[in-house]
């Protein structure tokens, strides 16, 4: 199956990512689930820095194997979609729901995207 996301799209979903995990807990009114909110700190402060750090077009320091930015967001994806009951929020469905969305979101990026490196 060609895979129908290039590397450049995948950038700027990455970056539209960010704010969005970030914003999610107001987004999705679970504010008061400090485990939830916590892990939206990291999970979008993650994807910024190894987003940036990536060697594609829209990395700023370019250190990173596009392959291996592909398969942080996978395995971003799989704590996103186990992180509910990891970390004891799968009782708040707004939380759980967004982790779900969340995690089924990275998972499809990185699985849909052509992973071909950027010739430099």
């Amino acid at each position: 199956m060609e895979k129908p996301i290039s590397r450049p799209m995948h950038g700027l979903a990455d970056y539209a990512y960010v704010p969005l995990v970030a914003l999610a807990p107001k987004l999705a009114d679970f504010e008061k689930e400090k485990a939830a909110v916590t892990l939206c700190v990291l999970l979008s402060s993650g994807a910024l820095a190894y987003s940036l750090g990536t060697k594609a077009e829209w990395g700023a320091l370019r250190l990173l194997p596009f392959k291996k930015h592909l398969a942080i967001d996978f395995s971003a994806g799989l704590l996103a979609l186990a992180a509910p009951w990891l970390f004891g929020f799968a009782k708040h469905k707004k939380a759980r729901n967004t982790f779900l969305v969340m995690g089924v979101i990275s998972l499809l990026a990185s699985s849909l995207t052509k992973p071909e490196e950027m010739n430099e």
